[in-house]
């Protein structure tokens, strides 16, 4: 008798993996942005608010993309969402060569701003059709478990950066101005340079990905005509999620809590260097770590809900990562760096918890619904450069007053929805 899986099975197989492929890739673009708010602090000798505008140009290319990528889906299905979220990240990985050769900071924000179009997509259309390919009362869970594989990209985009772009060496402003201008030139331009092949791998790996996606059958759910069917989006979907309070909370949790994560992750390099006078890869290694215990509490989540509410795991996470803030602002060094790298163990279920909950009971207003959750990842662009603002204002561990304050909204925003679950 053989052993071998049924090609039926394996055909089943292929979409959920292609799908939760999805959540891996775009963990990795979004972690490497981290690195390179490092990097091209050095590359163009920019402050923090400036080198910030990293994450303001990644997630202002969710905010602008993200209905679109909606009302495309509505037209045409999930899988050629997933098609053209691909192509353009693809896309927008490879105009980093170019970028690197001219030695622009603008052309290399516009490269991540085409690579966050794309991610909009994919984001639009991979979480919903997680929350649909299964029973409502399991959406949380089922898209928490799909998650996990978010931060196992984090990690090698992290891996990658620090192996491949981080050079690991580090001048003060004093040893800048001492060296002769050609050798001063040729620093800069390789710091700029080491972002290039990297850049170009993924690239190509995505723009691959992409074809294999288009080539694999999916279930008719994903297709053209089950979107056909569900008919064109409109305003009016808008408007009636206007209308919708528990839906709107939802909207602005995630703001808040994206603005958090992306917060604590891009600064995180800079709290180590800043509170514990260590090196750039040494300094990354904490963030790895960090992004460790973000995938370890992927996994500890999603089983706790089996036993416990998840809106009220979501409260008392958030109520826990208030306290951790507060200490790293009060406690710069070693105990602060340890308690603002825990706080990624318990916001873990964060991003999706506030997903799933949100969508509930939408229907057909499910992919608008989505679109304008991802829009609100946006807030990652505001309350990263906030933080940038009042780090150059006073220090780094000041600005972690800003993640304090949006992890007591997604605190109240588990607090709202538990009672109305109720």
């Amino acid at each position: 008798m053989s052993s071998k899986p049924a090609p039926g099975r394996l055909m089943a197989a292929a979409p959920i993996i292609l799908v939760v492929s999805l959540f891996f890739l775009w963990g990795m673009a979004n972690n490497l942005n981290d690195v390179l708010i490092a990097q091209f602090r050095k590359a163009f000798t920019l402050g923090d608010l400036q080198s910030g505008l990293v994450q303001s140009a990644f997630y202002f290319g969710y905010f602008v993309l993200a209905v679109p990528a909606a009302l495309f889906m509505k037209r045409f299905g999930y899988k050629r969402g997933v098609v053209l979220g691909l192509i353009l990240f693809g896309i927008g990985a490879l105009m980093f060569w170019p970028a690197a050769e001219v030695r622009r900071y603008e052309m290399f924000l516009l490269a991540l701003f085409v690579i966050a179009s794309g991610l909009a997509f994919l984001e639009t259309s991979a979480n919903p059709l997680v929350t649909v390919l299964g029973p409502p009362e399991t959406a949380e869970r089922r898209l928490n478990l799909a998650q996990a594989f978010n931060p196992l990209g984090s990690i090698v985009g992290l891996v990658i950066g620090r192996q491949f772009i981080l050079s690991g060496v580090e001048h003060t402003p004093e040893q800048l101005a001492a060296l002769p201008p050609d050798q001063l030139a040729q620093f800069y331009a390789t710091e700029a340079t080491a972002v290039q092949a990297p850049y170009l791998v993924i690239g190509l790996f995505v723009l691959a990905w992409a074809g294999l996606v288009l080539l694999t059958p999916f279930p008719r759910v994903a297709g053209v005509e089950a979107a056909r069917e569900e008919g064109p989006g409109s305003a009016r979907d808008f408007g009636a999620l206007l209308r919708n309070r528990r839906y709107l909370l939802g909207v602005v949790a995630q703001f808040f809590y994206v603005g958090a994560q992306v917060g604590v992750w891009s600064f995180m390099i800079r709290y180590a260097q800043e509170g514990l006078a260590v090196g750039e890869r040494t300094a990354a290694d904490y963030l790895t770590w960090s992004i460790v215990a973000f995938m370890v509490g992927r996994f500890a989540g999603t089983a706790l809900m089996t036993r416990v509410k998840p809106a009220l795991l979501l409260t008392v996470f958030g109520l826990i990562n208030v306290a951790l803030c507060i200490v790293a602002v009060a406690a710069p060094g070693p105990v602060g760096m340890i308690a603002l790298a825990s706080t990624s163990f318990f916001m873990s279920i964060m991003f999706p918890t506030i997903f799933a909950s949100s969508l509930k009971g939408l229907g057909g207003l499910t992919k608008a619904g989505s679109s304008l959750l991802v829009m609100a990842i946006i807030g990652g662009a505001v309350l990263t450069a906030l933080m940038g603002l009042v780090s150059d204002a006073s220090s780094i561990h000041i600005a972690m007053v800003v993640p304090a304050a949006c992890f007591a909204v997604v605190a109240l925003f588990g607090w709202r929805a538990r009672r109305e679950a109720a």
